[in-house]
């Protein structure tokens, strides 16, 4: 899962940030309300974590902008706002969960887990698959019949990206910026490697399922005859 966090509160925010790494998800930080909406339309999130009071544009321009532009990306407000007007507004301009601080980390991950879950279509909990393949995304375990492979981070990431999208082909450039973000200098090359590790695998473990080549597009999955 790949995380936008804007707060503007630096300790909170460096707090937040090595929760988020601690559970093996990625996260961007951002610390006021104008960058943080510039790295929302992006469009690359899986989640985003949204402070009230910003400076340059508060939370709720913030939530409004993304919700004006036609964005489904899940926003869980986390805030110390914590009157029933403050609440209900935001939900009602699109807001998908509401916390107010001081809040339990644990009780954040969960409603995140949540979020994420009913917005990945997964259809058992912690759990995405497609075709024969089956991918725990707690234990990053990668199963097809009785084998299974433990996935490193980045082919982990990876291949969550294929399950969720299925058919659907996804560019090197969308796989470089979901996977190792904006300012990395991961190249096609990078891309390329840990394709062929997941192909690898899935040969490996005789899985019916093929990672596709579309020449001058990127890559989707196929299941194979």
């Amino acid at each position: 899962m790949r995380i936008l966090l804007i707060e503007d509160e630096v300790a909170l925010s460096d707090a937040l940030v090595q929760i988020f790494h601690k559970h093996k998800y990625i996260v961007d930080a951002c610390y006021d309300g104008e960058s943080g909406l510039d790295n929302a339309l992006s469009g690359i999130y899986d989640m985003i974590v949204l402070d009230f009071m910003l400076p340059k544009m508060n939370g709720y321009e913030v939530l409004k902008e993304i919700r004006a532009q036609k964005m489904t990306t899940p926003v869980m407000m986390l805030t110390a706002r914590d009157t029933i007007a403050d609440k209900v507004n935001c939900l009602d301009i699109g807001a998908d969960d509401y916390m107010t601080k001081p809040f339990s980390s644990d009780e954040l991950l969960a409603r995140m887990r949540s979020l994420y879950r009913r917005n990945a279509n997964v259809i058992f909990e912690n759990v995405l698959t497609w075709s024969d393949l089956t991918l725990n995304l707690s234990t990053y375990e990668l199963f097809c019949g009785k084998s299974s492979f433990k996935l490193g981070l980045k082919e982990f990431s990876m291949m969550e990206l294929f399950l969720k999208n299925g058919s659907r082909i996804l560019s090197k450039e969308t796989l470089i910026i979901k996977i190792w973000g904006y300012e990395s200098d991961a190249e096609n090359n990078n891309v390329e490697v840990y394709v062929s590790f997941l192909r690898k695998k899935l040969a490996h473990m005789h899985s019916k399922v093929g990672i596709k080549t579309v020449r001058g597009v990127g890559y989707c999955l196929e299941e194979k005859e």
